[in-house]
């Protein structure tokens, strides 16, 4: 991303919501008509998660897909330069007295996050509530790198660690009380993962929900973020903790996170992150969709 870009992010984020969530929709309305290899993913993606739409309505939330994350992408400049207030009004918190209370007794916590497209806003603002622990991945363009990194680790003692620090690493930074900010809802290939079913399609989908619940003693809660209409902000909902997870299943307990994403998708399709080609890894023998 160049500097250009960067420049027009801080220049946006001093407008209020219900002037750059507007101009955050028209922009991803033009990446709809602009970027066709994204839009031929997430119609696909569409095709094969609600086949009992018709095209025509499939078009539809593609676009509303499009404009929403133009939104966030534009407003993503609130969680670099933003000043604290300002991302405490834009990001309402619902549970989080869930969050205290398992810290307080001494439980690892993992936070089940999903990518819906408010994530990155909803990150930055959790932040502010404490230490946590994520995984970081490198982006090439390093002028992009540098204020991702910044947004995600500007507030409090964050620790991000790189895919290649293994299990070790974050189950520790569990066990010494940072909750676990997780995102383990894409396609990263066939190591580690098993298919399940994902709204009905085989899906290759990493294990390592039930297995860092295991290792850490964990509790899973769901955290999902919701961005609200025009001025109104984001909303950031902390679940109750999953009872009965894990089971003696990987499977099972593998399912039943996709089943349970699946569930909050519904509410709001338009939101999720369907440019990712989430069924690019194929069983054996399968054709491919993309």
């Amino acid at each position: 991303m160049s500097r250009l870009a960067i420049a027009l992010f801080w220049l946006m984020h001093w407008l209020p919501l219900s002037v750059l969530a507007p101009l955050g929709e028209a922009f991803g309305l033009l990446l709809y008509v602009l970027v066709a290899p994204r839009r031929k993913v997430v119609l696909t993606n569409l095709r094969l998660c609600f086949p009992e739409l018709s095209e025509g309505e499939r078009r539809a939330l593609a676009r509303r897909n499009f404009a929403v994350t133009g939104r966030s992408m534009l407003e993503r400049g609130l969680a670099w330069w933003a000043r604290p207030a300002r991302l405490r009004a834009t990001v309402r918190i619902e549970g989080l007295e869930r969050l205290d209370a398992l810290k307080a007794a001494g439980r690892p916590v993992i936070l089940l996050a999903p990518h819906f497209v408010g994530l990155d806003m909803a990150g930055t603002r959790l932040s502010m509530e404490g230490d946590f622990v994520s995984v970081y991945a490198r982006q090439k363009d390093k002028v992009f790198d540098r204020w991702l990194y910044h947004g995600r680790s500007r507030f409090n003692d964050q620790l991000l660690l790189s895919r290649h620090d293994g299990v070790r690493a974050t189950v520790k930074a569990m066990k010494a009380g940072r909750p676990f900010y997780y995102l383990p809802d894409l396609d990263y290939g066939r190591k580690e993962s098993i298919f399940v079913p994902f709204f009905g399609v085989p899906a290759a989908t990493i294990t390592g929900l039930p297995r860092l619940a295991r290792l850490a003693g964990a509790a899973v809660v769901p955290c999902v973020t919701r961005i609200l209409p025009g001025g109104a902000g984001y909303l950031l909902e902390l679940g109750a903790p999953w009872a009965d997870y894990p089971s003696d299943d990987v499977e099972a307990d593998t399912r039943r996170m996709n089943t349970w994403l699946e569930g909050v998708i519904r509410t709001m399709p338009e939101q999720y992150y369907w440019v990712h080609r989430r069924f690019k890894t194929r069983p054996a023998g399968e054709p491919r969709f993309y």
